[in-house]
């Protein structure tokens, strides 16, 4: 059901990334093409990896996780931040979402990391309930910033 991504899922993986952002009324943000998320995760240095959850009857692809490795200083190890997860609307509940944060929960433990985290849109009631039934919880403490488009261009320029 779950596996790491392999170059071919590259297509499925961008398909799902805009199902994503529409789902989170992003869809006009998306730059993303395949060969920069090809080069991102299957490049000379790889920033980023993925696991694809996949239907046990069909083998279709119908969901992913996109993550990379982080650091805490506090801890003094690294950990994984997960960028994007994912399951079709027709998959869902079948626990594809859960096998994959398990996988990744996984890696954590197998390779010494600490932290496993994300971040979830405030009004995603049903993804905020299934984390939580997981264990997981918010760090309201915190809260992200972004530099982006012309704030990053006058700062960095």
């Amino acid at each position: 059901m779950i596996r790491a991504a392999t170059s071919a899922d590259v297509p499925v993986i961008h398909t799902l990334i805009r199902e994503l952002a529409e789902y989170e009324k992003a869809l006009h943000e998306v730059r993303t093409t395949p060969e920069q998320l090809r080069t991102a995760l299957f490049g000379d240095h790889p920033a980023a990896y993925a696991h694809v959850a996949t239907d046990d009857t069909t083998g279709e692809t119908v969901g992913f996780a996109l993550w990379f490795l982080n650091y805490s200083t506090w801890r003094g190890v690294h950990g994984i931040y997960l960028e994007d997860l994912y399951v079709r609307p027709t998959a869902r509940g079948a626990g594809h979402g859960k096998a994959l944060l398990t996988e990744l929960a996984r890696l954590c433990v197998t390779r010494g990391y600490q932290r496993l985290e994300w971040a979830v849109l405030n009004w995603n009631a049903p993804s905020i309930a299934f984390y939580e039934a997981m264990g997981a919880r918010p760090q309201n403490e915190w809260t992200v910033y972004r530099l982006t488009d012309e704030a990053l261009e006058r700062l960095g320029g």
